[in-house]
């Protein structure tokens, strides 16, 4: 989640949409956005996501939104003024949602290490698990009026702060070997946020190896010495298999 950038569980089933049919959002979790109330207001902000992830912000209108919610053109404005409020919302949850990954996955640990596999892995794994609802918040960015874009910013700097000092505090005790901890730090989230646009569900890979897999990687990426982390604090590995 770069501040310059300017722009579900996998089980192998179909995605569907909000209505039951065939949708761009339906291989994520349904507690995604269980926290929008009420109901109407919620089935409108997971038509939104479906409908952008789709089609793009700016080819998709209300009547598209409203139609995949099962509700009228109108009944939109009774919950959201604009069509751009709905990206709104769905950037700041996802954004916000971002940044509490990463700070439950840092406080995690002491060692630097294993506080960077862990913010890596359940980077991933989340962008994995939601990648319907990431490639939207990752990716439409440019779309926010320009107060909300400001806004949207600030988490995204948070974001990288948060691995910034991961980075630097591994440099710090000699765990990690990184000359430039700024740019490693916008390549790793970068390397992470990408898994949302490839990712498919019914892959042979789960969103859970994906993260140990890029946990691992992003490890050797630093520098991180063999051993740096134990074998026990590894995210449990489910066998090799190729996701692409």
């Amino acid at each position: 989640m770069t501040a310059e950038t300017g722009p579900g569980a996998v089980d192998g089933s179909p995605e569907r949409g909000v209505d039951g049919g065939r949708g761009a959002g339906a291989g994520e979790p349904e507690d995604a956005w269980g926290e929008v109330t009420p109901d109407a207001a919620r089935r409108l902000l997971l038509a939104a996501v479906e409908a952008f992830a789709e089609r793009g912000f700016h080819a998709t209108t209300t009547r598209d939104i409203a139609s995949r919610a099962g509700m009228s053109p109108a009944a939109l404005y009774i919950h959201y003024r604009t069509k751009e409020e709905l990206l709104y919302q769905i950037s700041r949850v996802g954004h916000e949602r971002s940044v509490r990954i990463l700070t439950e996955a840092n406080d995690s640990a002491t060692n630097p290490a294993d506080r960077l596999a862990a913010a890596v892995h359940a980077f991933v794994r989340w962008h994995a698990e939601r990648h319907t609802t990431a490639r939207v918040v990752q990716y439409e960015l440019s779309a926010l009026a320009e107060e909300h874009y400001t806004e949207i910013v600030a988490l995204r700097r948070r974001s990288e702060e948060i691995l910034r000092g991961i980075l630097e505090d591994g440099v710090a005790v000699g765990e990690f070997t990184v000359a430039d901890i700024r740019g490693t730090a916008l390549a790793v989230l970068s390397l992470c946020i990408d898994v949302a646009r490839w990712f498919r569900s019914g892959g042979s890979r789960t969103p859970e190896e994906i993260g140990t897999l890029y946990a691992d990687l992003v490890l050797r990426m630093v520098g991180a010495p063999t051993g740096a982390r134990g074998e026990d604090d590894r995210p449990e590995r489910r066998g090799p298999a190729d996701q692409r």
